[in-house]
Protein backbone atom coordinates (compact mmCIF):
# COMPACT_ATOMS: atom_id res chain seq x y z
CA UNK A 1 0.00 0.00 0.00
CA UNK A 2 0.97 3.55 -1.04
CA UNK A 3 0.36 6.24 2.06
CA UNK A 4 0.72 9.08 -1.17
CA UNK A 5 -2.16 11.14 -1.47
CA UNK A 6 -4.14 10.60 -5.09
CA UNK A 7 -4.49 14.41 -4.93
CA UNK A 8 -2.92 15.69 -8.32
CA UNK A 9 0.14 18.40 -7.44
CA UNK A 10 -2.21 21.30 -9.42
CA UNK A 11 -5.16 20.88 -6.72
CA UNK A 12 -4.79 22.24 -2.94
CA UNK A 13 -6.47 21.05 -0.06
CA UNK A 14 -9.80 21.97 0.42
CA UNK A 15 -8.48 23.18 4.61
CA UNK A 16 -12.03 22.31 5.78
CA UNK A 17 -10.86 22.74 9.21
CA UNK A 18 -8.20 22.08 11.92
CA UNK A 19 -9.30 18.16 12.69
CA UNK A 20 -10.66 17.58 16.05
CA UNK A 21 -9.71 15.06 18.77
CA UNK A 22 -12.88 13.22 17.49
CA UNK A 23 -11.81 12.75 14.33
CA UNK A 24 -8.31 11.74 14.49
CA UNK A 25 -8.66 8.16 16.50
CA UNK A 26 -11.06 7.15 13.75
CA UNK A 27 -7.95 7.32 11.26
CA UNK A 28 -7.47 3.97 10.83
CA UNK A 29 -5.60 3.65 7.08
CA UNK A 30 -2.32 5.30 5.38
CA UNK A 31 -5.14 6.31 2.78
CA UNK A 32 -7.38 7.61 5.48
CA UNK A 33 -4.23 9.54 7.14
CA UNK A 34 -3.22 11.15 3.65
CA UNK A 35 -7.14 12.54 3.33
CA UNK A 36 -7.26 14.29 7.29
CA UNK A 37 -3.34 15.44 6.55
CA UNK A 38 -4.67 16.93 3.30
CA UNK A 39 -6.98 19.23 5.60
CA UNK A 40 -4.75 20.03 8.33
CA UNK A 41 -4.36 23.74 9.49
CA UNK A 42 -2.75 22.86 12.72
CA UNK A 43 -0.09 25.30 11.98
CA UNK A 44 0.37 28.68 9.68
CA UNK A 45 2.39 26.48 7.23
CA UNK A 46 -0.11 25.12 5.05
CA UNK A 47 -0.74 28.55 3.82
CA UNK A 48 1.58 29.03 2.06
CA UNK A 49 2.57 25.32 0.68
CA UNK A 50 1.21 23.97 -2.61
CA UNK A 51 -0.03 20.96 -0.91
CA UNK A 52 0.67 18.45 1.88
CA UNK A 53 3.25 15.85 1.33
CA UNK A 54 2.13 12.75 3.39
CA UNK A 55 4.55 9.62 3.87
CA UNK A 56 4.92 6.61 1.46
CA UNK A 57 5.95 3.27 1.41
CA UNK A 58 5.30 0.07 2.73
CA UNK A 59 2.39 -0.24 5.00
CA UNK A 60 3.93 -2.51 7.17
CA UNK A 61 7.43 -1.54 6.87
CA UNK A 62 10.29 -2.71 9.08
CA UNK A 63 12.24 0.12 9.17
CA UNK A 64 11.22 3.79 8.88
CA UNK A 65 12.97 7.08 7.34
CA UNK A 66 12.15 10.34 9.13
CA UNK A 67 13.35 13.83 7.30
CA UNK A 68 12.48 17.21 8.68
CA UNK A 69 10.02 18.23 5.98
CA UNK A 70 9.19 18.60 1.94
CA UNK A 71 11.64 20.59 -0.52
CA UNK A 72 10.82 22.70 -3.34
CA UNK A 73 10.45 19.52 -5.36
CA UNK A 74 8.84 17.35 -3.11
CA UNK A 75 6.08 20.27 -2.39
CA UNK A 76 5.89 20.32 -6.05
CA UNK A 77 5.59 16.64 -6.50
CA UNK A 78 3.29 15.90 -3.58
CA UNK A 79 5.77 12.95 -2.18
CA UNK A 80 8.61 13.07 0.15
CA UNK A 81 12.61 12.48 -0.65
CA UNK A 82 11.89 13.02 -4.38
CA UNK A 83 14.71 16.02 -5.51
CA UNK A 84 18.79 16.01 -4.90
CA UNK A 85 18.25 15.32 -1.59
CA UNK A 86 16.26 12.34 -2.32
CA UNK A 87 18.59 11.27 -4.94
CA UNK A 88 21.74 10.84 -2.34
CA UNK A 89 19.06 9.20 0.32
CA UNK A 90 18.48 6.93 -2.61
CA UNK A 91 22.21 5.89 -3.25
CA UNK A 92 22.93 4.94 -0.02
CA UNK A 93 19.67 2.91 0.55
CA UNK A 94 21.15 0.50 -2.23
CA UNK A 95 24.48 1.00 -0.62
CA UNK A 96 23.26 -0.04 2.77
CA UNK A 97 21.46 -3.64 1.29
CA UNK A 98 17.92 -2.07 1.24
CA UNK A 99 15.36 -1.11 -1.06
CA UNK A 100 13.56 1.86 -1.09
CA UNK A 101 9.91 -0.27 -2.10
CA UNK A 102 10.32 -1.93 1.63
CA UNK A 103 10.93 0.68 3.44
CA UNK A 104 8.26 3.92 4.43
CA UNK A 105 9.57 7.19 4.27
CA UNK A 106 8.26 10.66 5.64
CA UNK A 107 9.07 13.78 7.18
CA UNK A 108 9.01 15.47 10.47
CA UNK A 109 6.92 18.48 9.14
CA UNK A 110 4.25 17.89 6.31
CA UNK A 111 4.57 21.05 4.95
CA UNK A 112 7.09 22.78 2.62
CA UNK A 113 8.54 25.95 4.85
CA UNK A 114 10.21 28.73 2.91
CA UNK A 115 11.54 31.97 2.12
CA UNK A 116 10.89 33.18 -1.30
CA UNK A 117 13.67 35.18 -3.08
CA UNK A 118 12.95 36.17 -6.48
CA UNK A 119 11.62 33.26 -7.94
CA UNK A 120 13.33 30.90 -5.62
CA UNK A 121 11.93 29.61 -2.55
CA UNK A 122 15.03 28.83 -0.19
CA UNK A 123 14.13 26.16 2.54
CA UNK A 124 13.58 27.28 5.65
CA UNK A 125 14.04 25.33 9.11
CA UNK A 126 10.95 24.31 10.92
CA UNK A 127 10.70 25.98 14.40
CA UNK A 128 9.45 23.74 17.38
CA UNK A 129 5.93 24.81 17.80
CA UNK A 130 5.08 23.82 14.10
CA UNK A 131 7.17 20.42 14.79
CA UNK A 132 5.12 19.73 17.98
CA UNK A 133 1.68 21.04 15.95
CA UNK A 134 2.49 18.29 13.38
CA UNK A 135 3.69 15.59 15.58
CA UNK A 136 0.54 13.94 15.71
CA UNK A 137 0.83 12.86 11.98
CA UNK A 138 4.20 11.01 12.72
CA UNK A 139 2.78 9.47 15.62
CA UNK A 140 -0.64 8.04 13.56
CA UNK A 141 1.93 6.58 11.00
CA UNK A 142 4.27 4.99 13.86
CA UNK A 143 0.72 3.30 15.18
CA UNK A 144 -0.43 2.57 11.52
CA UNK A 145 3.31 1.38 9.88
CA UNK A 146 4.46 0.10 13.55
CA UNK A 147 8.12 -0.13 12.61
CA UNK A 148 10.60 -1.61 14.60
CA UNK A 149 13.62 0.58 13.46
CA UNK A 150 13.15 4.78 13.32
CA UNK A 151 15.90 6.44 11.39
CA UNK A 152 15.97 10.07 12.48
CA UNK A 153 17.39 11.95 9.95
CA UNK A 154 18.51 15.57 11.27
CA UNK A 155 18.11 16.87 15.06
CA UNK A 156 14.10 18.06 13.52
CA UNK A 157 13.21 14.64 12.94
CA UNK A 158 14.93 13.18 16.39
CA UNK A 159 12.64 15.79 17.92
CA UNK A 160 9.60 14.99 16.40
CA UNK A 161 10.61 10.88 17.21
CA UNK A 162 11.55 11.51 20.90
CA UNK A 163 9.63 14.55 22.17
CA UNK A 164 13.20 16.20 22.81
CA UNK A 165 15.93 18.48 21.62
CA UNK A 166 18.81 16.33 21.73
CA UNK A 167 21.76 16.66 19.02
CA UNK A 168 22.74 13.69 16.47
CA UNK A 169 26.63 13.99 17.90
CA UNK A 170 25.40 12.37 21.01
CA UNK A 171 23.02 9.68 19.72
CA UNK A 172 24.59 8.71 16.50
CA UNK A 173 26.24 4.80 15.85
CA UNK A 174 23.69 3.02 18.52
CA UNK A 175 20.03 2.05 18.87
CA UNK A 176 17.89 3.79 21.30
CA UNK A 177 14.86 2.46 22.89
CA UNK A 178 11.24 4.36 22.20
CA UNK A 179 8.33 3.89 24.73
CA UNK A 180 6.32 2.08 21.57
CA UNK A 181 8.69 -0.32 21.15
CA UNK A 182 10.72 0.66 18.33
CA UNK A 183 14.24 1.71 18.06
CA UNK A 184 15.68 5.01 16.81
CA UNK A 185 18.81 5.48 14.84
CA UNK A 186 19.67 9.23 14.85
CA UNK A 187 22.01 9.96 11.89
CA UNK A 188 22.34 13.28 9.34
CA UNK A 189 19.90 14.50 7.28
CA UNK A 190 20.80 13.76 3.66
CA UNK A 191 20.65 17.58 2.67
CA UNK A 192 23.36 18.41 4.81
CA UNK A 193 25.93 15.67 2.31
CA UNK A 194 24.18 17.74 -1.02
CA UNK A 195 25.58 21.16 0.98
CA UNK A 196 29.39 19.53 1.56
CA UNK A 197 29.45 18.02 -1.57
CA UNK A 198 32.74 19.92 -2.52
CA UNK A 199 34.42 19.46 1.19
CA UNK A 200 36.95 17.06 1.64
CA UNK A 201 35.05 15.65 4.26
CA UNK A 202 32.54 14.19 1.92
CA UNK A 203 33.38 10.74 1.63
CA UNK A 204 33.96 10.09 4.92
CA UNK A 205 30.22 11.55 5.98
CA UNK A 206 28.72 9.71 3.21
CA UNK A 207 30.43 6.62 4.15
CA UNK A 208 29.37 7.10 7.85
CA UNK A 209 25.47 7.73 6.39
CA UNK A 210 25.40 4.47 4.67
CA UNK A 211 27.06 2.80 7.82
CA UNK A 212 24.02 4.16 10.18
CA UNK A 213 21.78 2.80 6.95
CA UNK A 214 23.18 -0.63 7.20
CA UNK A 215 22.98 -0.64 11.19
CA UNK A 216 19.00 -0.28 10.74
CA UNK A 217 19.00 -3.14 8.10
CA UNK A 218 21.01 -5.26 10.63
Amino acid sequence: MNARSATPAAKRPSRKGTQSADVLPKIRSLGALAEAEEECTRCPLYRFATQVVPGEGKSRARIMLVGEQPGDKEDIAGRPFVGPAGRLLDDAIVAAGLERKELFITNAVKHFKFEQRGKRRLHKKPNPYEIERCRIWLDIERLLVRPQIIVAMGATAIRSVTGRAMTIAKLRGRLHPLADGAQMIATIHPSYLLRIRQDPDWPAQQKLFVRDLKLARR
